[in-house]
């Protein structure tokens, strides 16, 4: 294994560490802490870090492990269509910030939105298939406020703070070579 694979794999259990701890940070407050969604943050770093296998993966596990931690969020069907979710927004965001061109602010935020927006249509097809198997509806109302309308403040604080610890990473050096 190279000492590459090897920063990877440490620095996605660090991101997973951080997915665990920060909603306390927010979470006293539950209505503010879900809107903030402090968990997706360290999944967006993730996956432009580590690449789009680590993301992914980083994704899928931290809500589930942090479900099964600390009961929060509530397993089925929270966690469970939150890790398609963040799955999604690790893959994106790994994918993307290689494909894009370099040294660019615009493909940052590019990779960051069209992230957002898969990762919100993957967490209502899994949630219509969860709320389905509880012999529930999940409808479009449902679907457009708990993925937008509530979710403005954790959009507006993602669109701010990732992508200026991206930029901080890159002019640091310490952020891998997307070629």
């Amino acid at each position: 294994m190279s000492k590459n694979e090897i920063k990877k794999m440490i620095l996605a259990a660090l991101f997973v560490a951080i997915g665990l701890v920060l909603p306390f940070f927010t979470g006293q407050i539950p209505q503010i802490g879900k809107m903030l969604s402090p968990m997706h943050i360290p999944v967006f770093l993730s996956g432009f870090v580590c690449g789009w296998q680590y993301g992914l993966l980083v994704g899928f596990i931290t809500p589930l492990l942090r479900s099964v931690l600390f009961g929060m969020p509530v397993l089925f069907p929270s966690a469970i269509g939150m890790a398609f979710e963040l799955a999604t927004y690790g893959l994106v965001t790994g994918l993307l910030y290689r494909l894009l061109p370099q040294k660019k602010a615009s493909s940052v935020y590019l990779t960051l939105i069209v992230a957002m927006l898969l990762g919100r249509v993957v967490w209502g097809i899994a949630s219509i298939i969860l709320y389905g198997i509880q012999g529930k509806a999940f409808t479009l109302e449902l679907f457009v406020a708990g993925g937008f309308i509530n979710a403005i403040p954790g959009i507006i604080l993602h669109l701010i703070l990732v992508p200026a610890i991206v930029f901080a990473l890159e002019k640091a050096g310490v952020m891998p070579d997307r070629s």
